[in-house]
């Protein structure tokens, strides 16, 4: 899996992830239990992850939906 996403924002998580499976895009998501470490502040980014093969069509629609992807 590739990462295509990173974000403190779950709306932008939800977001994206409509959008993906509007394309047929499986995806999954890295970190959505790190606010127990975090004390459910919001500092840790979650990561929407996509399979290798599907990277280039998933950037492709975060574009189209003007998402930042918050990778470096």
């Amino acid at each position: 899996m590739k990462e295509l996403l990173r974000t403190n924002d779950v709306t932008v998580i939800a977001f994206a992830t409509a959008l993906l499976d509007a394309e047929g895009i499986d995806w999954f998501t890295f970190d959505d239990n790190m606010s127990i470490l975090e004390g459910s502040i919001g500092i840790m980014p979650r990561r929407l992850m996509v399979l290798d093969r599907d990277l280039f069509m998933a950037e492709a629609v975060m574009r189209d939906g003007e998402i930042e992807l918050g990778r470096d």
